[in-house]
């Protein structure tokens, strides 16, 4: 069992923590959910001892191990995916290289009846058992099992780490942290570089894991398959529900409810018991019970009032101008790219007023065409045309890496912002989570998430009647979720979204479009209407089932050949580049981390400002490390 009592952690004058305590049951699995900054992350950096709190107890067994997976890597490059993996078992192989000694050493003594020989016949004894109960018999195995689950094929399980992109080493990192099978499991964000077969692969060995299993994930589906209990972390304090997400959400208003009419009840008893004191204080005979009065109502434990300022944050797109009623007209449209032919005779309408969206397997072309549909590329054949008077707004996958790094929020948007929504952009930044101190960071610093909630906060800018979205939840929290639906519901244009988010997609769209096998096929719905016509229960099983047909493959040109060529050489450069940038952050965080690991830094003046030039380098390796891993692929998808 894992105990947290009384815990308290400073940051300034704010409190992250204020006296919570916790407790987690042997073989719990557990959600940590909260908004951002509320410190789910740094509640797992204290349970690992990475940051020593303020105040309070952490009682974990002697006995246990911890296995912590952050969004940071900390693997061997010299050595392959295989045996990064193998270095789960660091004990069995200290076992076994003891046992090679006292063998030898058996071997070579001839004293048979001595009571010495006899404690090393029992040490080898006891080594061997401890070696059956550890697995050594079947770590390979188990070593192949992970890799597989994690989406590792045989030829890449022997392949040097420093080869793989970010998210391939993230899973490297996982496989070994899931194969050390530590006493107490934790997880921030593991489904971050999961494709959907690796997600529910996790998700069972999870179910099935003997251990606490401590979980922080914005997939509510991930949350609702594994964990049976919810710790929520709120404004330094936490509130524990046992139960899945869906039964947290529903317990949750049913407690605010209750603490609502509690405090309704108090604030009426309060008033009453005033108004009463204030008329014995008026009488003379009745004045010191007005004073006893008085005092037993100070003494009284007040009910916190519920302040519920999510509910109440409105994000509105501006009024929209008129646009042509055919936005986008497309007739049998075809892309290849060299030899891959993605799709071919695809014919569609977008009309004035359609709420529409892309739905499918990854690597079906639903992004492909909609980079089309804006302009970015061309169709190999066929004709894309976009409509009269149509003010196109776009928010791509990669979006975020076209902000502007060194920029602040509120520089990035008051630059070319229209001269009547200056006044606004405060407001609008306010809404998507951007308050204080958080307008001036620099972008570069910023997380995936914030980053994300910027580039869609810019399109409120602008009064955009064709808005296309391609993943717009990805990165976002569930509240911000919740935000960007509540103003595309409102959104009185043209709507175009790609997603495989089955809870944005509900009741936001009316037409479906799913890319399957080459093909465009439409359905007159949403997507709960789509997943019924298709006689599936989630969008994951689309995207499992929906595996792309063989098409032929074309013999490439030599021009094509020569252009494939260059783009390549031009992509190592780049990744040559970001390596070098890479390497130079991580020297300068790790003389940083060097100066943090000193006993006395905590009490030093300077370990705040240490504490933020540490946390402003790992976001900058952080999305350093996306572009990489984007370049990457980019670069291994391209064959000659």
């Amino acid at each position: 069992m894992l105990a947290i009592q009384g815990l308290s952690l400073f940051f300034g004058d704010r409190a992250l923590f204020n006296n919570i305590s916790l407790t987690f049951k042997d073989n719990v699995k557990c959600g940590l959910l909260g908004k951002n900054g509320a410190g789910k992350s740094t509640l797992l950096k204290v349970i690992s001892r990475e940051i020593i709190p303020d105040a309070g107890q952490i009682d974990i067994p002697a006995s246990y191990t911890i296995g912590y997976l952050t969004q940071h890597i900390d693997l061997s490059n010299d050595l392959s995916v295989r045996e990064n993996a193998a270095m789960a078992f660091q004990s069995i192989r200290t076992i076994e290289d003891r046992l090679n000694v006292l063998n030898t050493d058996l071997v070579e003594r001839t004293d048979y009846e001595s009571e010495g020989y006899q404690d090393l016949i029992q040490e080898i004894a006891d080594l061997t058992d401890k070696l059956a109960y550890l697995g050594a018999s079947t770590m390979d195995a188990q070593i192949e099992h992970v890799l597989k689950g994690l989406g590792f094929t045989a030829k890449t399980m022997d392949k040097n780490v420093q080869k793989l992109s970010g998210g391939w080493q993230m899973r490297v990192e996982l496989a070994k942290i899931l194969l050390a099978r530590p006493s107490i499991l934790l997880l921030d964000e593991p489904t971050n570089h999961l494709d959907i077969d690796s997600i529910i692969w996790l998700e069972k060995f999870l179910k099935d894991y003997q251990g606490i299993v401590i979980l922080i994930s914005h997939d509510k589906e991930f949350l609702d398959n594994i964990v049976s209990e919810v710790y929520e972390l709120d404004n330094g304090r936490v509130d524990h529900y046992v139960a899945n997400y869906s039964g947290y959400l529903e317990e949750k208003d049913e407690r605010l409810e209750i603490r609502k009419a509690a405090y309704e009840n108090q604030q009426k008893l309060i008033a009453e018991k005033e108004r009463t004191i204030e008329r014995f204080r008026a009488k003379a005979t009745k004045a010191s019970m007005a004073k006893s009065m008085e005092k037993s109502l100070e003494k009284m434990e007040k009910v916190e009032e519920v302040i519920e300022s999510d509910k109440h944050i409105r994000v509105s797109f501006l009024p929209v101008k008129r646009s042509a009623n055919e936005v986008v007209k497309i007739t049998d449209a075809a892309k290849s790219f060299g030899a891959l032919n993605v799709f071919s005779g695809v014919t569609m309408e977008i009309l004035r007023g359609d709420r529409v969206a892309f739905v499918g397997q990854n690597g079906q072309g639903k992004s492909t065409l909609t980079k089309i549909i804006v302009g970015d590329l061309e169709p190999t054949s066929g004709i894309v045309k976009v409509g009269q008077n149509v003010d196109l707004g776009y928010f791509a996958q990669n979006q975020v890496e076209f902000l502007p790094p060194n920029s602040t929020p509120l520089e990035f948007m008051e630059n070319d912002c229209p001269e009547n929504m200056r006044t606004k952009v405060r407001s609008i930044l306010g809404s998507f989570l951007f308050s204080g101190e958080d307008v001036d960071k620099k972008i570069k610093v910023l997380s995936g998430g914030e980053k994300t909630r910027l580039a869609i906060a810019r399109l409120l800018l602008y009064p955009i009647n064709f808005l296309v979205l391609d993943e717009p939840t990805h990165h976002l929290d569930l509240q911000t979720k919740a935000i960007l639906k509540e103003a595309l519901m409102n959104y009185e244009g043209t709507l175009l979204v790609v997603s495989h988010d089955r809870d944005l997609l509900v009741g936001l769209t009316s037409r479906t479009c799913e890319f399957r096998d080459g093909e465009v096929i439409e359905y007159l719905g949403d997507v709960n209407y789509f997943l019924e016509k298709r006689n599936e229960d989630n969008m994951r099983s689309i995207e499992i089932a929906s595996q792309p047909k063989k098409t032929g493959a074309k013999t490439l040109t030599k021009e094509e050949r020569v252009q494939l060529f260059n783009l390549r050489k031009d992509l190592q450069k780049k990744i040559n580049r970001m390596e070098k940038q890479i390497e130079k952050l991580e020297g300068k965080k790790s003389v940083l981390e060097r100066e943090m690991a000193a006993t006395d830094f905590y009490q030093s003046d300077s370990a705040s400002e240490v504490m933020k030039k540490h946390g402003v380098l790992i976001s900058e390796i952080d999305s350093t490390m996306e572009e990489w891993e984007r370049l990457v692929e980019e670069y291994e998808e391209i064959e000659i």
